[in-house]
């Protein structure tokens, strides 16, 4: 019978996110592919740095310890060449990661294969490749540069902590459009008109609910995996984002509204791995604290999107 990832949680990543590779890159930017190639097969027996999301890998990946079957599967997504990818997969070897599955593109945007393993998550560090993926449905997020997660004193350190925004990333974008175009009361009054009619699902929806299908095999007490909406609505427009996760049948341990506060340190308290967000100016001040993936999707990113 064939190999099959059905019933796993299935993340994409790009070597870029993975790892550190601002020296190839710059090589690459400044002298170009031939000056790029050579730099990565000469050093190809030099173990890449961690990058921003490693971490985030790491936690996903003992997520298959002392498990009957696999549960998560990471994928390789990488613009690299066979030739140049040695490099990455030796680094991978040297980490001790389980990662052996792996798509090289020499060049062409890695997106096309986001289907194909079946990826619930597509991570990279090139905004072009993510507003693909996202364009065709699937959940993909441009990780930025900065700190890795700081968890808080006191945070389990093996338990996998993901932080989202809810419009345009969880929720479709429908009730940012409201506030955008009426302000904050005709998006208080809009909201509070539909508190009980569910908001539609944003291209983060599936992700959430492949994690909660994890979180449903464990107890609550000992679960490996905890999630939060960290959110900037507040009342009363927070009615409606509960009574919509709720008839999704999906859990979310956190919920923070926090009124228009800045987000950083509610997520440096949570312990975020990572958070998603679809504001440029939310995940600029998220990435000093935690591991972000800016969501360029929706009705704050139509500038990027159209030039896409």
């Amino acid at each position: 019978m064939p190999t099959s990832l059905e019933n796993q949680l299935v993340v994409a990543i790009s070597s870029r996110a993975l790892f550190d590779m601002s020296e190839s890159h710059r090589i690459f930017v400044e002298e170009g592919v031939d000056a790029y190639c050579r730099y990565q097969i000469e050093n190809e027996d030099e173990v890449l740095e961690p990058g921003v999301a490693f971490g985030l890998v790491k936690k996903l990946l003992a997520l298959n310890k002392s498990r009957e079957r696999t549960r998560v599967e990471v994928i390789l997504l990488s613009r690299n060449s066979a030739d140049t990818g040695l490099r990455v997969f030796n680094s991978i070897e040297h980490y001790q990661l389980d990662v052996t599955r792996a798509a090289f593109t020499n060049g062409e945007s890695p997106y096309r294969y986001v289907p194909a393993f079946g990826a619930h998550l597509f991570l990279s560090s090139d905004p072009d490749d993510v507003v693909q993926a996202l364009n065709r449905g699937y959940a993909a997020a441009t990780i930025l540069p900065g700190g890795a997660a700081m968890q808080e004193a006191g945070a389990a350190p093996e338990q996998l902590r993901i932080a989202f925004d809810g419009d345009a990333v969880l929720f479709a974008d429908e009730a940012e459009r409201v506030f955008r175009s009426q302000g904050l009361d005709g998006f208080s009054v809009s909201e509070r008109e539909q508190a009980k009619q569910p908001l539609p699902g944003g291209p983060f929806k599936g992700f959430l609910a492949a994690l909660h299908a994890i979180q449903a095999e464990e107890s609550a007490e000992h679960c490996p995996i905890r999630t939060a909406l960290v959110t900037a609505r507040g009342a009363p427009a927070h009615e409606r984002v509960i009574r919509t996760l709720r008839s999704w049948e999906i859990r979310i341990d956190e919920a923070l509204f926090l009124g228009g506060l800045p987000k950083s340190e509610f997520l440096a308290a949570f312990g975020a791995d990572i958070f998603f967000d679809d504001q440029q100016g939310h995940c600029e001040l998220a990435r000093h604290h935690v591991a972000t993936g800016h969501v360029p999707h929706g009705v704050a990113n139509e500038n990027v999107i159209s030039q896409a």
